[in-house]
């Protein structure tokens, strides 16, 4: 008897079936980023709080960041700013350590994954080098601020493994908790901005 190929798609609460193997835009829904987002916890969970640090609330200060990097940033670069880890809405936030023994095959359903989203909300596939340097660097930030605030890093440690960029002023960036839903409510409100910019 001939085996079964293992399924490879996921079903979303849209009702969509979304294939993480050859994911369409089609078949991507804010709808499901926001509310899968909401639900995923950063550092794996080991946060200080009554709440998880979501990824969905992450992405939201991502996005800041990315406003106070360069307060010129189009709404459309600010957009995949907020989009950067819309990918884990199904694969889930894996920390670098794994995805480093999973070498290269995570990093190419992430990259297929990252493309169905980007055309689906009018992004290119693939961003611009200068504005991916600009997200990771706001991610690079984000991730310093959690790793003191919420995930028990000491300052010596964070600076080391998340250096800051020299002059930017991180000041009224806070690290919210929140219930999912208020999350998943804040991401959708934002993404509504954003596209109507």
């Amino acid at each position: 008897m001939a085996r079964r190929a293992p399924r490879a798609w996921q079903r979303m609460l849209s009702g969509r079936r979304l294939d993480l193997l050859d994911p369409s835009p089609l078949d991507v829904e804010i709808e499901d980023i926001a509310h899968g987002l909401a639900f995923v916890a950063r550092w794996n969970g080991q946060t200080c709080g009554d709440w998880a640090y979501s990824v969905a609330e992450h992405s939201l200060l991502v996005e800041r960041i990315v406003g106070l990097i360069d307060p010129d940033t189009a709404p459309c670069w600010r957009l995949a700013a907020l989009l950067h880890d819309a990918p884990e809405y199904v694969l889930g936030d894996m920390i670098s350590p794994v995805k480093a023994a999973l070498g290269s095959s995570y990093g190419e359903m992430d990259a297929r994954l990252a493309a169905a989203v980007h055309l689906r909300f009018g992004l290119p596939a693939v961003l611009p080098a200068t504005v991916r340097r600009r997200i990771k660097m706001a991610d690079r930030v984000s991730a310093r601020l959690e790793a003191v605030a919420i995930a028990g890093f000491g300052a010596a440690e964070a600076n080391r493994l998340f250096p800051l960029p020299a002059g930017l002023d991180t000041r009224g960036l806070d690290i919210r908790l929140r219930p999912p839903a208020e999350t998943r409510a804040a991401f959708l409100g934002r993404f509504a901005e954003l596209t109507a910019a």
